[in-house]
């Protein structure tokens, strides 16, 4: 198990670089965290909805990833709400203050060791993902997903540790000092991530925190910039860029408050023609080629700030303006004429108008629609994959059809060549698309290897650096103890 002493230490990367280690080893390895918080998720191939990092860390052990690797995903529709799945599917809503009271959490506990233990049945070793810091003792009583499973699973337990934030020493002595007894036992080591300089200059440093904490440093990991691992935190949306440069494809993502599924462009983000960046700002949106309006978790509030903050506005002109504009699923209700919402799915507002790109209106709906599908990009015939995830239908009347499905329906709209709407995450990770929205812009060099093939290249590398860095001599040792 890979727990943290906070946020963003590195968890979800470290967990598949052992889940390929492991399977470069000859075992069979299988990802798993019991409950997880993130807008950015994937569809399993049952039609579940489960967390990204752990879609991620299944390709990593080259597995098709299954509910039971997620079996708790809450997706935050506002500050104080979010919205609970279980086993993939959606349990209801549920106030912060409600759900970390613990009212449903035994219940939800019951479901986490069942798909813990259907896991054991067919796979080994089980790499098991904490969440946030183990030491959040206001939240410890209700815990499904640090500590309580360490004890329950018996898992050897590894605490990462972000030297970059400073106070590394405290907070790896105060996270495992926190602890119970029983479950300081299962702390078997620890490692310190994102190390920069001369790695040599911190072995006083784990001479001070194995005397201090009585737990092996199993390993220091230089932070690294040449390796491309798909990360779900909202967080490392932070380290992205955020402004056009010359001499690129300038790609524009608008910033959402509620922002889901940023994954949807890492594939975009490495084509080397491309420079993609996030932004709220109207200047840099004058700049771009593309403008991408991406998912968002609460579709009806972002709208409403965007005609807010001007950058509604700014769309709209830049569409007339001859621009490529894109939607992706919330993306592409936003475009359309207009957004109702009967049921108040989203909040109070019965309708609000859209951007009028596109001749469209959504109706939201309280039932989530979940599905994996291929497809066929407006006229190319070369087969494409995706997923949806949505709550609400989309109509227009004479809009020209996007993309064709593999059971003979159609989905999406189009304006034109340039502008368009659907509802299919993973869309611009087929070389078709991105050679598309890119025509008018360059006389390009289609990349040499899939998407695909690229994301497996980088686990075995991001393996590479692990084993460089990590003690897995002893690390077995652990394990097989």
């Amino acid at each position: 198990m890979v727990v943290g002493t906070g946020s963003d230490v590195g968890k979800s990367v470290l967990a598949t670089g052992f889940c390929r280690i492991f399977l470069q080893d000859g075992y069979r390895p299988v990802p798993f965290k019991a409950q997880n918080m993130s807008l950015n998720s994937y569809v399993t191939a049952n039609g579940g909805e489960i967390g990204r990092a752990q879609a991620v860390q299944a390709e990593a052990c080259r597995l098709d990833c299954h509910t039971d690797m997620n079996p708790v995903l809450l997706k935050p529709g506002s500050d104080k709400q979010s919205q609970v799945i279980v086993n993939g599917k959606v349990l209801g809503n549920y106030v912060a203050g409600s759900y970390f009271r613990g009212e449903i959490k035994d219940q939800l506990f019951g479901e986490v060791t069942g798909a813990f233990e259907r896991l054991l049945k067919s796979y080994n070793p089980v790499v098991i993902e904490g969440a946030g810091s183990i030491a959040e003792l206001n939240l410890k009583n209700n815990d499904i997903v640090n500590m309580r499973i360490a004890v329950a699973t018996k898992a050897a337990t590894v605490l990462v540790a972000d030297i970059e934030r400073g106070g590394v020493f405290a907070s790896v002595f105060g996270s495992i000092m926190l602890l119970d007894t029983e479950e300081r036992k299962q702390i078997k080591g620890v490692i310190i991530n994102k190390f920069r300089g001369d790695v040599s200059l911190f072995d006083e440093g784990r001479k001070i925190l194995e005397d201090l904490t009585g737990v092996p440093v199993l390993g220091i990991i230089p932070a690294f910039s040449h390796i491309s691992i798909e990360e779900e935190d909202s967080i490392s949306l932070e380290r992205k860029a955020t402004s056009a440069l010359d001499n690129k494809v300038n790609v524009a993502v608008i910033h959402l408050r509620r922002l889901s599924n940023f994954t949807d462009f890492n594939c975009l983000e490495q084509d080397e023609r491309v420079n993609l960046f996030y932004t709220n700002n109207t200047e840099e949106i004058k700049k771009a080629d593309i403008i991408i309006l991406p998912g968002s978790k609460s579709t009806i509030a972002d709208l409403i700030e965007l005609r807010r903050n001007g950058v509604a506005e700014e769309i709209i002109r830049q569409s007339r303006a001859g621009k490529s504009v894109i939607g992706i699923c919330g993306g592409y209700q936003m475009m359309g004429a207009r957004i109702e919402d009967p049921e108040h799915v989203e909040g109070s507002v019965d309708a609000v108008p859209g951007l009028n790109i596109l001749p469209v209106t959504t109706t939201l709906e309280s039932e989530k629609y979940t599905v994996r599908t291929s497809f066929f990009f407006k006229d190319f015939e070369e087969p494409c994959s995706g997923y949806e995830i949505h709550m609400g239908q989309t109509r227009g009347d004479g809009a020209e059809v996007l993309n064709r499905l593999e059971n003979g329906q159609s989905e999406g709209c189009r304006m034109n060549t340039q502008i368009w709407g659907t509802y299919m995450h993973g869309i611009l990770d087929n070389p078709v698309v991105i050679e598309d929205i890119l025509a008018p812009y360059v006389q390009g060099v289609t990349p040499s290897i899939s998407y695909d093939e690229f994301k497996q290249n980088q686990y075995d590398l991001l393996a590479d650096h692990i084993r460089q860095n990590v003690d897995m001599d002893l690390t077995y040792k652990i394990l097989s103890e």
